[in-house]
């Protein structure tokens, strides 16, 4: 990673030893602080567990999960899009995701993909492409989303269900590890409705951040947390995966 000195924390930051969504606006939406929160959580129990050697951060765009990896890992090389919309110093490489990546066969040992897949029109390319990298027994970790609004306009193509990333999984030749909804019904609906509260004036911003807060509160909760889990099979927010390469 390039002024791997210099780099400060963007999207996910540590508070009392969790990895959590910032709660500076100008890096994630008020709206988005919910969603944030769960896949940071996924990203800190997970990235210890299966991170290891020589790391591809695909996509990286500021590098918000490098506090998270970097002691598990013996180096990070961080890719993002030339036109990327999060312009930052830490990129070791500008290219085009979609296409051929410009490295030699097995040179990671893991590839993370965070909010990527969804961006890329030929996700099949991009999956060869990732075994090809990777060293047997490496690992990709990612989530992606699914009950979610557009963005990153007009770039954003798909949505994925868990049987279409289990098939990617399997044609690409490697073997599911793990794989986890994101919430479930009271998540998405939070979602949905703090991403559209806060466009009402004056007291729109305090209510999305209301219902969030209100959610991940009930969500931790006994009855919460089985409402959640018993309807995240139908109505996930997002996946978590992390799939590995056949040794």
């Amino acid at each position: 990673m390039r002024n791997r000195e210099k780099w400060e924390p963007s999207k996910f930051v540590y508070r009392k030893g969790r990895l959590i969504a910032s709660r500076d606006r100008k890096e994630v939406g008020v709206s988005s602080r919910l969603i944030t929160d769960l896949v940071a959580n996924f990203y800190d129990n997970n990235l210890k567990k299966f991170a290891r050697g020589k790391l591809l951060d695909l996509g990286c765009g500021k590098v918000p999960l490098y506090e998270s990896y970097k002691n598990h890992v013996t180096d990070n090389i961080c890719v993002d899009w030339e036109n990327s919309l999060h312009k930052n110093n830490y990129v070791d490489f500008k290219c085009d995701i979609t296409k051929s990546l410009p490295f030699p066969e097995m040179e990671f040992d893991t590839i993370v993909l965070s909010d990527v897949l969804e961006h890329i029109p030929e996700p099949e390319i991009l999956w060869k492409e990732m075994f090809r990298l990777l060293t047997p027994g490496g690992r990709v970790i990612m989530n992606v989303p699914f009950y979610y609004w557009l963005h990153e306009h007009p770039h954003d193509y798909y949505r994925y269900t868990e049987y279409a990333l289990r098939r990617f999984v399997k044609i690409s030749g490697m073997r599911l590890l793990y794989l986890d909804s994101i919430g479930g019904a009271p998540e998405v609906l939070t979602d949905v409705f703090a991403k559209n509260c806060i466009r009402l004036p004056v007291i729109g911003r305090k209510l999305a951040i209301f219902s969030q807060w209100l959610t991940l509160f009930f969500i931790r909760t006994r009855y919460g947390k089985r409402f959640s889990d018993t309807t995240k099979k139908n109505f996930p927010l997002g996946y978590f995966l992390v799939a590995e390469k056949y040794s």
